[in-house]
């Protein structure tokens, strides 16, 4: 058996091999798997807060110079200062905030992308899936699963803006995003049934029987509005029938009425309320979450830093970075994340400390 080569010719031939076996684009493993299999998560992202009266006032200015037809969607990205280029908020999720001036029209198509909906301010604007209109309140959650017609517009006398939330980075990342508009150069869906009519079908514990006329709705996910005026109650009757959770505070999640699951196959949606003076215990989570402020005042403190929460604010909190949230003020949260597509594959993983 020949002599071990000393370390630094070792070395020197191996690197000469990388070198030969570059044009050919093999790499080894052993150089980077430390990189590759970590012991924890290791994301790009980075916390970040929003002030909502800032990006309110870019996003109104630019609406006296594009209207919502000539952008497609008027939309300011929310992009995480980690994911540069991107228009990522985290590796998975995309967020950004629309606004629909009265009498305006986003014209509809549908797309392989899932995305939600979730107001911001105004009141009468809508949008339309597949031909339902869900006229849209202030923190009312509004859903356009995949490949489902849909058209906002504003019947109001004030303006519209709403938080945009999609899987864009998730389908860009499996390269399967389609997109499509409507045929002959239509703006909207034709109106297919009146305002409400999924709610009242699927949004009360009943559904109608299967292959019935009545069930118009897709069996897999028939509901997508989720007014404010009712899972505000619902929080509020948790809050009050007992002590909240350590670590979430009161907690609920949006469900598919379907199945019980998560809103949609790639995106988790839920919502939280923390009495005035109460602190969450520190707690880790591998799904990175993008938070709105819906009422109080409070701070949260991601990875030991503070930072401020005022109503309407939004918040990124990266997967696995330690979070603490306290209330100043009673503080109620919207958030979504990616956890439902981590489910699905196994990946989603909390640690409470």
């Amino acid at each position: 058996m020949a002599d071990a080569l000393p370390a630094e010719d070792a070395r020197a031939r191996l690197q000469a091999l990388y070198a030969e076996m570059a044009p050919q684009h093999l790499f080894p493993l052993w150089e980077v798997l430390h990189a590759l299999v970590t012991p924890t998560p290791r994301s790009p992202v980075r916390p970040h807060r929003w002030s909502y009266a800032a990006a309110r006032d870019h996003l109104l200015r630019a609406g006296a110079l594009i209207s919502a037809e000539q952008a497609e969607r008027r939309v300011l990205i929310l992009e995480n200062p980690g994911l540069p280029g991107t228009s990522a908020v985290t590796t998975s999720l995309y967020a950004g905030l629309q606004l629909i001036l009265p009498g305006e029209v986003a014209p509809c198509h549908r797309h392989t992308q899932c995305a939600l909906r979730f107001v911001m301010e105004g009141e009468g604007a809508f949008t339309a899936l597949d031909g339902e209109k869900a006229v849209m309140r202030p923190f009312d959650l509004v859903l356009t699963p995949n490949w489902q017609w849909h058209d906002h517009g504003n019947a109001g006398g004030a303006p519209m803006i709403w938080l945009d939330g999609l899987d864009i980075p998730t389908v860009r990342h499996f390269a399967a995003s389609f997109a499509e508009r409507l045929p002959d150069g239509a703006i909207a869906h034709q109106e297919t049934a009146p305002p409400g009519d999924t709610l009242a079908r699927y949004g009360r514990n009943l559904r109608p029987f299967a292959a019935s006329p009545a069930a118009r709705r897709p069996a897999a996910l028939p509901l997508f509005h989720y007014p404010y005026a009712e899972w505000r109650d619902a929080l509020g009757q948790v809050a009050r029938a007992g002590a909240p959770d350590p670590h979430l505070g009161h907690a609920l999640e949006f469900t598919n009425p379907a199945d019980g699951g998560p809103v949609m196959p790639t995106i988790a949606a839920h919502v939280r309320l923390l009495p005035a003076g109460f602190a969450t215990r520190p707690r880790r989570a591998t799904d990175a979450t993008v938070f709105v402020v819906v009422e109080g005042r409070g701070e949260a403190r991601i990875a030991g830093e503070p930072v401020p929460l005022a109503e309407r604010d939004i918040l990124v909190v990266p997967a696995w970075e330690e979070l603490v949230l306290a209330a100043e003020a009673e503080l109620v949260l919207f958030g979504y994340s990616d956890a439902a597509a981590q489910q699905k594959l196994g990946l989603w993983r909390e640690a409470r400390l």
